[in-house]
């Protein structure tokens, strides 16, 4: 059963609207969370503000937000005032204009989110958009209300359904150019490059989300789960913070690193 829709409106094109539903294609439900206990009563504790120079609780009615302007000063902004220059909500997503999908870098992706029709009424007008972009190698480009910010969005056709992506905002995007221009230009030995593409060979395989699997997740819960019989957990000795850097010989690091690849293929 597919998870409850938590936002709903239309998906429009010129004159073409239809109403759509949207989830979030990525959820954090599974993660393990842990609260903060007071050690010696087992309770929780709870936070609370404080008064940075006199370190008295501060009352919820008398937090405000502040825009620092200089060393302990601050511009004070009521919710008010911060609401009065939001953008309004709208419940559009107005393709604005298509690109190609290659054009826009990976780096601008930020959440996916399933793009659905919300009644049979609109399945035809969401399918002759999706169909329309598909065919082109486009993707639509709107502005959407969400998270709380105006953002852009992009709109990708994907299987019967549409991916929309939030996309980041341009001053979030560091300019790769400032980090990758300090590597030095060179061109390495090609018998090098033969080794590691044959390495690269030995390890190819078919992408599976079990690739993507978190070992500590299962550890964590394999912990509490001991825990919770009155175990005592073994803990393990912690693994060297960085790897020894005594690689000398490239070629030959690559060569120990190609028999070991294929020596588990010979005992199968």
């Amino acid at each position: 059963m597919a998870p409850r829709s938590f936002w709903k409106g239309y998906l429009k094109f010129s004159l073409v609207t239809c109403s759509v539903a949207m989830t979030p294609a990525t959820s954090e439900t599974e993660k393990v969370r842990f609260h903060t206990l007071n050690r010696k009563t087992g309770n929780r504790i709870s936070t609370q503000f404080v008064d940075a120079a006199t370190g008295k609780p501060v009352d919820e009615e008398d937090e405000v937000k502040g825009y620092q302007r200089g060393e302990d000063d601050f511009v004070m902004l009521e919710d008010d005032e911060i609401e009065a220059v939001a953008l309004e909500s709208t419940r559009t997503i107005d393709i604005e204009k298509f690109v190609e999908s290659e054009s826009i870098g990976w780096i601008y992706y930020d959440k996916p989110h399933y793009l659905v029709p919300d009644d049979h009424v609109g399945e035809e007008a969401f399918s002759v958009i999706r169909d329309a972009m598909a065919s082109t190698g486009m993707v639509g480009i709107a502005r959407l209300v969400m998270y709380r910010r105006e953002r852009a969005v992009m709109l990708e056709p994907r299987g019967k359904g549409i991916v929309l992506w939030t996309l980041r905002y341009g001053d979030e995007v560091r300019d790769e150019s400032v980090y990758f221009d300090t590597i030095k230009q060179s061109r390495p030995d090609p018998k090098l490059i033969s080794l590691m593409q044959k390495l690269i060979e030995e390890r190819t395989k078919k992408w599976s989300p079990s690739m993507a699997q978190d070992p500590v997740q299962d550890n964590l819960l394999a912990l509490i789960a001991s825990k919770k019989k009155g175990k005592r957990p073994t803990l393990k000795a912690k693994a060297e913070a960085d790897p020894p850097s005594n690689v000398i010989n490239i070629m030959d690091a690559l060569r120990r690193s190609i028999a070991s690849e294929a020596e588990p293929s010979k005992t199968r």
